[in-house]
């Protein structure tokens, strides 16, 4: 067979209602088309990998590498199909149909692309504000990377819902009221999925922390979405909803450099006023004696029930508690020495009771007028 028989046949011979020649050009079209988009997708990931490596554009080509690895080589496949199928002479409603996958094939790409992107912006986020403990499971980072694709995905949806001749009106309307009953009936794991995301967004504690809430003292152990752990001084974890947790005061002590400690003492009322001017001077001594601590004041400060009351206020230096406790110990008993050297006791609570001397009750019935004589009758 001669070229021009070929090519004579090519064009009279038709498969499926469509001449062999334009079915030969619509596959060569797609082929070409998958070869191309491959080869520029395996140049621009192998450039953007080289730029990675490199210190001037790293962090740049770090993002188009990620977000170019989310392309599917399947939909790849079905764009130069698509091209092929252009290059046919179709009816009107099948280049329709391919208008419509060309938008099904656009919108599914951008989705993985933006979904590639949204796994790096948690990852940057979770490095960034997990540096002081890596270790953590950070509540924040999970529902940023939760909330941040069904909003992709839903929008995703739509379009493509939308471009397929849907009401999407109609369709978003009917969510509408279904979220409002799934939100009726899940109010309270709601209610802890907005506390928790409160929690990561103000950070009043972040794992590893001591905090206080209420009668429960301890360490952060986790930060969930619906409940935190906490890891008591007794040893036990508590696990509390986090809608129950920000209700409450809570007490964090990370950023405490300091400890501020007041006290109270009393000495008997008989106390010389010389000997009562002298003790605030002598905790002065005791207090300035310590290098880790910073005296305030040690005043008078009221004449009590069972004495004379003093108030002394001072800064510890550091925020440890044992260190407190025992700097405390120190100050109370070189407090005793000093007390025993003037003389003066500790006043103790002391109780007076006065006794009524005896009367008759105001019930008790009077005595009789006469002897009572007691006999028989004859």
């Amino acid at each position: 067979m001669d070229t021009a028989s070929a090519t004579a046949w090519l064009h009279h011979e038709t498969f499926w209602g469509m001449s062999a020649a334009s079915l030969l050009i619509a596959t060569a079209a797609a082929l070409g088309t998958y070869l191309v988009l491959t080869v520029l997708l395996g140049w621009s990931m192998a450039r953007a990998k080289r730029n990675a490596e490199s210190h001037e554009q790293h962090g740049a080509a770090q993002v188009a590498l990620q977000v170019l690895s989310g392309t599917s080589h399947l939909l790849i496949l079905l764009a130069a199909l698509l091209v092929g199928a252009g290059m046919l002479d179709l009816p009107q409603r099948w280049h329709d149909r391919v208008g419509q996958l060309w938008f099904l094939a656009v919108a599914l790409q951008i989705g993985l692309w933006g979904t590639r992107a949204t796994v790096l912006v948690v990852d940057r986020y979770r490095v960034h504000h997990g540096a002081t403990n890596p270790s953590q499971i950070s509540a924040s980072a999970t529902l940023m990377s939760w909330g941040l694709r069904t909003l992709l995905w839903a929008t995703v949806l739509l379009a493509i819902l939308s471009n397929l001749g849907v009401n999407i009106t109609a369709f978003v309307a009917s969510l509408g009221v279904g979220g409002i009953a799934i939100a009726l009936a899940v109010q309270n794991v709601l209610g802890d999925l907005f506390a928790s995301m409160a929690i990561a967004v103000d950070k009043p504690f972040e794992v590893g922390d001591f905090i206080v809430v209420g009668s429960i003292a301890g360490t952060v152990q986790q930060i969930g979405v619906k409940t935190t752990r906490i890891r008591s001084l007794s040893g036990e974890q508590v696990v509390m909803s986090n809608t129950d947790l920000l209700k409450q005061t809570i007490n964090n002590y990370r950023y405490m450099q300091e400890r501020r400690i007041v006290f109270k003492f009393s000495v008997p009322y008989g106390t010389r006023p010389e000997d009562a001017e002298a003790i605030p001077q002598a905790v002065r001594r005791i207090i300035e004696a310590e290098p880790q601590a910073r005296f305030d004041r040690a005043h008078l400060l009221a004449f009590g029930d069972s004495g004379l009351t003093y108030e002394v206020v001072y800064i510890v230096l550091d925020p440890g508690y044992n260190l407190y406790m025992d700097l405390q110990q120190k100050i109370n008993l070189a407090l005793m020495r000093e007390l025993q050297a003037l003389g003066v006791p500790f006043a103790v609570p002391v109780r007076t009771l006065q006794m009524a001397p005896d009367q008759p009750a105001p019930w008790a019935p009077p005595p009789p007028a006469g002897p009572l004589h007691v006999g028989a009758r004859a």
